[in-house]
């Protein structure tokens, strides 16, 4: 069934943009469990950053993450060039113990993945037991669909979109929900066009999924996980508590 964190957001180190320093490290416990996941001695980690443009800086910051983490090395897959078969993006994506996706334009990066095979090798990755994780749009794309800021990038927009993520998960995903307090009121309406619930996760909450089961898992604590559906007409927030323990899956994605 496959393995999978999918971090709602979070700081890894990267810097600020007013050149002033760094912004804090948030995700660390998070990406612990990425790393014992693997059950490898020395595991590798393949970075896919196709939502930040095959950002070159953001791979460093990964990169020394990543590397205090405990991770053997990071590689990065750059598609923007278009120079990969996809043969050779299949063979990339399946020679790593371990996957993680970045933020940025969720909407673009699927386009791109189903261009170029990406989704096909990751859907192949996840039947092999290699961890797949990410966070934000590296979190959206192992869900159904995703509630996403992707018009930012194009226009400017703050309304947001549903992207069709690869469905790993039966589940609407939305990242951010304490830190982007559009995306709570947003999220409302675009519910209103899927049957399926949505699982909201605020910064430093990861929905961990392993063989069919899940947890909850945190690196802050006052952090929070909901699920979120329409019934009769009402609009429904539960809390997801934090647990030691999995629990079905399937149950959690139905109403």
């Amino acid at each position: 069934m496959g393995k999978i964190i999918a971090i709602g957001g979070g700081e890894i180190g990267r810097p600020k943009e007013d050149g002033t320093g760094y912004y804090p490290v948030e995700t660390t416990q998070i990406d612990t469990e990425i790393l014992k996941l693997t059950n490898k001695k020395n595991p590798t980690l393949l970075f896919i950053p196709t939502a930040s443009y095959d950002s070159q800086g953001y791979y460093e910051v990964v990169k020394k993450h990543f590397t205090k983490v405990g991770f053997s090395s990071i590689t990065p897959l750059y598609l923007s060039d278009n120079s990969l078969t996809k043969r050779q993006v299949e063979n990339i994506v399946l020679s790593h113990d371990a996957i993680y996706v970045g933020g940025g334009n969720t909407l673009r990066m699927m386009n791109t993945w189903r261009k170029m095979g990406v989704d096909k090798a990751l859907k192949q990755a996840h039947e092999r037991g290699i961890v797949l994780s990410g966070l934000s749009a590296g979190s959206i794309c192992w869900f159904s669909y995703g509630n996403s800021d992707s018009r930012k990038f194009s226009s400017g927009s703050d309304k947001l979109v549903k992207v069709t993520g690869l469905g790993l998960i039966d589940a609407l995903h939305c990242p951010h929900y304490d830190t982007e307090l559009h995306r709570q009121a947003d999220l409302k309406r675009v519910m209103k066009t899927t049957s399926k619930v949505a699982i909201a996760l605020d910064n430093c909450t990861a929905l961990e999924v392993r063989d069919g089961k899940y947890r909850i898992i945190k690196s802050r604590p006052s952090a929070k996980a909901r699920k979120i559906y329409w019934k009769n007409g009402k609009y429904i927030v539960e809390e997801i508590p934090a647990t030691e323990s999995y629990k079905d899956l399937l149950k959690l994605t139905q109403k």
